[in-house]
């Protein structure tokens, strides 16, 4: 008697490729309308939209490290969407605690490796301050890295330790 596999979560990609046209149509729209380097407060004393470019990483890490750096980043949001979507096709597909933030985490590398491939660069431009105090922009692309990093850390510290199936 076999059994049949269990449906893993693999459909779940889809929430990746919904973040992934949501960057990217959110990126269109600021290379279309937005100045480059030029504030457009959408709350004043908060947030702006302001257009800029980032060659680096995560508070333009290595941005000035000659361009390098861009094939390595893209490299590893290719190796990571990877391994998030093989560790996809090994979760249940109604773990939704599991499934959405490595969905969002694969959506997301996705959007800034386009970008990096098209542009040689990511555009960011959400911007956040308090007075003078100003968080380095950023994309919808980010928001979902960090959003399904936070996730996969936070359920997993909730999940607890697996228990023993008893004999």
């Amino acid at each position: 008697m076999t059994t049949s596999p269990k449906p893993n979560a693999l459909p779940w990609l889809a929430a990746s490729a919904l973040i992934l046209a949501l960057d990217q149509w959110s990126k269109a729209w600021v290379l279309k309308a937005l100045p480059e380097y030029t504030a457009v407060p959408v709350i004043d004393g908060f947030w702006n939209w302001y257009r800029t470019y980032n060659t680096g990483a995560a508070f333009s890490f290595l941005a000035d490290a000659g361009g390098w750096q861009k094939y390595v980043f893209m490299t590893l949001a290719f190796g990571i969407s990877g391994l998030m979507a093989w560790m996809l096709s090994r979760t249940p597909r109604g773990d939704w605690k599991q499934a959405l933030p490595l969905a969002m985490v694969v959506g997301g590398a996705l959007g800034n490796v386009i970008d990096r491939f098209a542009h040689g660069h990511v555009v960011d431009f959400i911007q956040w301050h308090v007075g003078e105090h100003y968080w380095p922009a950023f994309n919808v692309a980010d928001c979902a890295v960090v959003g399904g990093a936070i996730g996969i850390g936070l359920f997993g510290l909730l999940a607890g330790k697996p228990q023993a199936k008893g004999g």
